[in-house]
């Protein structure tokens, strides 16, 4: 699904890049660029970061998947391009799709004048599994 889009945004199709997309494929970890980087380097010793960054940035500024900036110090990357929220657990420092129930904003709309193209939800607090960890100690 992916390739195609590669191949229509005229992107060559390195197995690099074939790597990133297969590595996206599906992840909900929402990675960041430095955690694929180190996911596919002993795979693909010719990796650059500059690759990674330069593919993610592509395929998000095409709108294939979403740049994250939950983090201050770390931009990740979600294949889900739809709309939807994240939530970064304070405790373990974790990202989750969350869910907030319906967010069935159309885009564009409007609001007392001001077109809205594009829309970022971020939650923040501890997840289920700190949760529980904190209240069995």
């Amino acid at each position: 699904m992916m390739i195609n889009k590669l191949k229509n945004l005229g992107l060559k199709l390195t197995p690099q890049r074939l790597a990133i997309l297969n590595l996206l494929e599906g992840n909900t970890k929402h990675p960041s660029a430095e955690e694929i980087y180190k996911q596919l380097k002993p795979r693909f010793p010719s990796l650059s970061l500059a690759t990674v960054y330069n593919t993610l940035e592509i395929l998000a500024k095409a709108g294939e998947l979403q740049e994250i900036r939950i983090k201050a110090d770390k931009r990740h990357f979600d294949p889900n391009p739809n709309p939807h929220g994240h939530f970064l657990c304070r405790s373990c420092q974790s990202i989750y799709d969350l869910d907030a129930g319906p967010l069935e904003i159309q885009r564009p709309f409007n609001i007392n004048g001001f077109l809205v193209e594009e829309y970022t939800l971020y939650f923040y607090g501890i997840c289920p599994n700190c949760r529980e960890k904190s209240s069995s100690q």
